[in-house]
Parts: C-alpha cells; structure tokens; sequence
C-alpha cells in the first residue's frame, strides 16, 4: 500500500491526472517518488498511444502525432517542456553558474526558449509522423518511461544545485536500490514492446543509445556550468531523450533523404 501510494505522488506531481483520494499526502513521500518516475512514463505513453490510435483511425499520421502530443502535453501540464525551455534560456544566456540559475529561475520564457521549444517539438512529431503506426505505438512506449529514467538517473548520480526549488523535494539522495526500482519499470515496459513486435531489437538499441548519449553529454555540461542540476535541467534530459529515441528508431528505418 506504501508503494501505491509513492506511486500516486509521483503521478500527481509529474501530471494532472487526478489521483483517489484515499492517497492522502506526506512531504516525506515525494522523497522517494522518484523511484516511480518512468512507470509515470507508462501511463503517459498509453494515454498518447490511446489518443493517437483514435485520431489515425480518421486523420492522417502527421494529424494524429499533433493530437497525440497535444493530449500528452495537456496531461502532463508542460512541466518537462517547461523545464526544457527554462534550461535553454538559462544555458544560453548566463555566462555565470550564478546568472544561470537566475535565469532559469525566471517564469517568463527568451528567445533560446521559444526557439529550443519549437525545434523539440517539431522534431518530435515529424519524426513520429514517419513511423509506421505500430512502430510509432511501440516508440511511445519505449521514449516516456526511459527518458524519464534517463531524469531519473540525474537525481541518482549527481548533486542539486540549488537551494530551493521546484525539484528540492525530489532531489535527495537517490539509493541504488531505488533507482533498480524505476529501470524495472521502464526495462519491462521496452520487454513488452519487444515482445509484441511493434519495433525491431535495433531500432531499440539505437534509440537508447542515442539517448544515453545525449544524457551523459547533458549531464556533464550541468556538471560543468552549474555544478549539478536542477528540476529544469531533469526536464530538459527529459524531453532530448524521448526526441532522440524518435530519431534513433526512424534512423534504423532506412528512410533517410539520400536513401534509394
């Protein structure tokens, strides 16, 4: 019953799904919500997988992924997206670790914001509008919970810079125990994907790969800038990990503009 509950905590703070209401709440759960971070992925991929299968049963595949993404960003109230755009202003405009965090701090969204938001996205939906619907389906299911896993690994490995923060209450020390908790989730989900043969074992491998790779190199720039991350950094690896699976799998497809 714990474990449902850490559950649901993480389900209401990472969306805006509602949740019963027998969960109640602790400030110490959000601890160790954390650890089920990608099975919110899960639920997150089967609503827009959900909502894709019915729109593309009426409307082409690239109006589809638009729904798809809409219903997904709805969901989740645009906090990883938000996170994302912050981490793009406050990365290109702060010279400083100091001027940095200031600006990511800052509600209102620059120029590297609006630009970074509208190359994500676009990259995310022309990408998915390129897979065969199954195979769209399957890297749904496999971007949500690893990219989210791939966050995750931000709070197991690296310290907080800030002291305060949206993040502040997930941003303890993340046990290794915790961490095999939420790559279970997230292993499972990309087993049962295999499994159905919605995608190929290499069009998995080259998403993931080029995930972890843009993880370890977003990670490091933290690193080296701020000294640590941030709820904004967590959605900034967020959102360039689902869109860099997309690639990786269409990459496998052979579609490429020069390809006979």
């Amino acid at each position: 019953m714990h474990q449902l509950r850490l559950f649901f905590t993480a389900l209401q703070f990472f969306t805006r799904l509602p949740i019963p209401a027998w969960v109640g709440f602790e400030a110490a759960w959000l601890n160790q919500a954390s650890r089920y971070f990608p099975l919110v992925g899960v639920v997150v991929a089967a609503l827009t997988a959900a909502v894709y299968v019915a729109a593309a049963w009426l409307l082409p595949a690239p109006l589809a992924v638009l729904i798809s993404t809409a219903a997904g960003i709805y969901a989740t109230g645009a906090f990883h997206e938000d996170g994302f755009a912050d981490m793009c202003d406050g990365f290109g405009g702060g010279m400083t670790p100091a001027r940095v965090l200031e600006i990511m701090k800052d509600s209102r969204i620059g120029a590297y914001g609006a630009i970074g938001t509208v190359c994500v996205l676009g990259l995310k939906c022309a990408a998915l509008a390129q897979l065969p619907p199954l195979a769209a389906i399957g890297a749904l299911f496999v971007a949500h919970p690893l990219s989210r896993l791939l966050a995750a690994s931000l709070i197991w490995r690296m310290e907080y810079a800030r002291a305060e923060g949206k993040a502040k209450p997930l941003a303890q020390t993340m046990r290794g125990g915790e961490f095999a908790i939420a790559a279970a989730s997230a292993l499972a989900t990309i087993a049962a994907v295999l499994a159905a043969g919605w995608l190929a074992p290499a069009a998995v491998g080259a998403g993931a790969f080029a995930a972890i790779a843009a993880t370890i190199w977003l990670a490091r720039m933290f690193a080296r800038r701020i000294g640590g991350y941030t709820g904004d950094c967590l959605g900034a690896v967020q959102q360039v990990a689902e869109v860099t699976i997309y690639l990786g799998v269409l990459a496998t497809l052979g579609r490429g503009a020069f390809a006979s």
